[in-house]
């Protein structure tokens, strides 16, 4: 892996896959390739049934997209030409979770902002730590709109009224709430929920052949290739102004991608 970025291990048909991005797990352009990879060449495996996603880092699972992901613009630039038509570099990492034939799983101790919270929603099942796990689509406080399809899958997850809660609001949800609204499959005490996702993992992952492809043809997910484009044109309508990137530069300034900086980061941003 990349910089050892993912730590991988694979048994009993579950392959689990952990972030390690110090200090508070970015989804940096060289994440996002080293993952790209790794799904692909799991995809092809005919062993793995299951993927479990969790982090190192028991604050973060993904803090949100690289302030600084412009410096990595020649792996931009590669994941872009990679990307199916119709979608930036940025939906095409969460459409690509939601392609992948095995059953993919969020284990959220910790916070996923932004680019984390898309990835969480991308993924087939996902459950919270009760006390610890958070989620955010904080953007808005940047000056831009969610970007890599935050828009399309909330809106299948939720009403609209929540969507634009979750959008416009930009607070820090609980796991509780979360899960009242649909974002997550459940809140789970801290204590439990390894215990609970190895079991469900297992237990999916010795399923009899078929059934799991057929269950997930069966309840595929709808692209929206006019919903993406909207999203798509809102945000690159915003994330080249001028206050955004005022936004950007006081933040880092102020503790952003630092674990104090980031534990705050909605406070943070709305004092800027």
């Amino acid at each position: 892996m990349t910089a050892n970025l993912l730590q991988l291990n694979i048994a009993d048909g579950v392959a689990r896959i952990t972030f390690n991005n110090p200090p508070v797990n970015v989804m940096s352009g060289s994440l996002m390739r080293a993952l790209k990879h790794l799904l692909h060449e799991l995809s092809g495996n005919k062993e793995v049934q299951v993927i479990v996603f969790d982090s190192a880092n028991p604050d973060f699972f993904i803090a949100h997209v690289d302030i600084n992901i412009l410096d990595e613009q020649e792996i931009l630039d590669e994941l872009q030409q990679s990307a199916p038509e119709g979608l930036n570099l940025f939906q095409a990492i969460g459409e690509m979770i939601r392609a992948q034939p095995q059953v993919t799983i969020v284990k959220l101790k910790g916070i996923a902002r932004g680019g984390g919270a898309e990835f969480v929603a991308a993924a087939d099942l996902s459950f919270a730590a009760l006390e610890s796990g958070k989620l955010s689509q904080c953007e808005a406080l940047m000056g831009i709109i969610p970007g890599g399809g935050a828009t399309q899958y909330l809106s299948e997850k939720m009403t609209r009224g929540r969507v634009l809660e979750v959008i416009l609001g930009a607070d820090l949800f609980d796991a509780a709430t979360a899960a009242d609204y649909g974002w997550i499959n459940r809140a789970i005490p801290g204590a439990a929920v390894d215990t609970f996702v190895d079991r469900l993992a297992a237990h999916i992952a010795a399923l009899p052949a078929g059934v799991i492809a057929a269950a997930k043809k069966v309840l595929s997910p709808v692209r929206n290739i006019e919903g993406f484009k909207s999203e798509n044109e809102g945000w690159q309508s915003l994330v080249f102004q001028p206050r955004t990137a005022e936004i950007m530069t006081k933040a880092m300034q102020n503790g952003a991608q630092t674990v104090a900086g980031e534990l705050k980061i909605e406070e943070l941003l709305r004092s800027i």
